[in-house]
C-alpha cells in the first residue's frame, strides 16, 4: 500500500476521504497522519509532518475555501491557497518526496461562463472573478511548473460546488438545511433568508467526490488537470425546494441584500468526461438522496448538539 498523507484531513472532504480510504476493498492507501496540526503557512509544521508520515503519496486538500471570506481579506486566502501549496511543494522537495500529489483546485477559475460554452471543458480559459479563484488558479500554474522544471508528478483537480453530511453552514446547501430543520423543530419562524437563487451550479456529493480524487491519485496522468462534477446543473432555487420538500414544512422565502455576492456567475456546468475516460469514475450518489442526508446530518446536530 502506499503511503497517503492529505492536507486538509481534518476537513468536510478530508474526513469523506478519510472514510473512503478506510472502506476500500483493495486498500492501496494507507492514511499516514502526522502527530501535530499541519499549518500550510508554517513550513516547519510542514517538514515535520512529511517526517512523521513519510508518504508516498499526497492529496493536497487545505484550503481557505469561502470566497466571501477571500473577498472580505484577499491577502489572506493567497498566504494559504497559493503560498502555503508553495510551502509544501519547498517542503516535499526538501524531504526528498518522489511520489504523486494531487493538487485540489476550483472551478471558480473559470468564472463567468457564456451559456454557448457550457457544458465547461477542462480546456476553456481560466478567467477567475474571485481572489479565492485567482489563488486556486495560480496554485494551480504553480503545480504545472513544478511538473515540468522540477520534476514532480502532480496532477490537479478543478471540482465544481460540493455536498453532503457535514459540510460547513456557511456554504449555501447545509445554511439552508439548518434553517430548515430549525423551522421543524419549532426553534425559528416559518422564514428561510436567502441570496441569489436563480443561478445555478453543478453539485457533486462529497463521497463521489472523495472517490473521485483516489482514482485521480491513481490513474490520472501527470501535467494534467480534470474537472470533477455531476455535469448537471441545478438551480439554487430547485435545490431550496427540493430541501423543504424532503423536509415537509412550510415556510416564506425571503431575501436579504446581504447575502448577495457581488461577481456572482449565473450559471455553471461542467464536464467530467475526460475523468471518465481516464479512471471510469461517475458520480453515483443521487441529489435528492444527497439532500435528505444533509437534512439527517442537521436533524441529528440541532437535537444532539453535536
Amino acid at each position: 500500500m502506499k503511503r497517503l498523507m492529505v492536507t486538509g484531513l481534518d476537513g468536510f472532504v478530508g474526513r469523506h476521504v478519510k472514510r473512503a480510504v478506510e472502506d476500500s476493498r483493495d486498500r492501496r492507501f494507507e492514511l499516514v497522519e502526522p502527530r501535530s496540526a499541519i499549518e500550510l503557512t508554517e513550513p516547519a509544521t510542514l517538514k515535520q509532518a512529511i517526517e512523521e508520515t513519510r508518504p508516498d503519496s499526497v492529496l493536497h486538500l487545505a484550503a481557505q475555501s469561502f470566497i466571501p471570506a477571500s473577498v472580505k481579506d484577499p491577502r489572506a486566502t493567497y498566504e494559504v491557497n497559493f503560498f502555503g501549496t508553495l510551502n509544501l511543494l519547498q517542503t516535499l522537495k526538501a524531504g526528498g518526496f518522489r511520489g504523486r500529489m494531487l493538487y485540489v483546485g476550483s472551478a471558480d477559475a473559470y468564472g463567468a461562463v457564456r451559456d454557448e460554452d457550457l457544458p465547461i471543458l477542462e480546456s476553456h480559459p481560466l478567467r477567475p472573478r474571485t481572489p479565492y479563484g485567482v489563488s486556486k488558479a495560480a496554485a494551480e500554474l504553480l503545480c504545472y511548473q513544478w511538473t515540468q522544471d522540477q520534476g514532480f508528478d502532480i496532477v490537479m483537480s478543478r471540482p465544481f460546488n460540493h455536498l453532503g453530511p457535514g459540510q460547513a453552514e456557511h456554504f449555501v446547501v447545509p445554511d439552508f438545511a439548518k434553517q430548515i430543520m430549525e423551522i421543524k423543530l419549532g426553534r425559528r419562524e416559518p422564514v428561510i433568508k436567502v441570496g441569489a437563487i436563480d443561478v445555478t451550479r453543478d453539485f457533486t456529493d462529497v463521497r463521489d467526490v472523495a472517490l473521485a480524487y483516489l482514482a485521480l491519485m491513481e490513474q490520472g496522468s501527470r501535467g494534467e488537470v480534470y474537472n470533477v462534477c455531476s455535469g448537471r446543473e441545478y438551480s439554487i432555487r430547485e435545490v431550496l425546494d427540493e430541501l423543504i420538500r424532503l423536509a415537509g414544512v412550510e415556510c416564506k422565502i425571503v431575501g436579504e441584500d446581504s447575502r448577495l455576492r457581488a461577481a456572482e456567475h449565473r450559471r455553471s456546468r461542467g464536464s467530467f468526461d475526460k475523468l471518465k475516460k481516464c479512471t471510469g469514475w461517475q458520480p453515483r450518489i443521487a441529489m435528492t438522496d444527497s439532500l435528505r442526508d444533509v437534512l439527517a446530518h442537521w436533524d441529528k446536530k440541532l437535537v444532539n448538539g453535536k
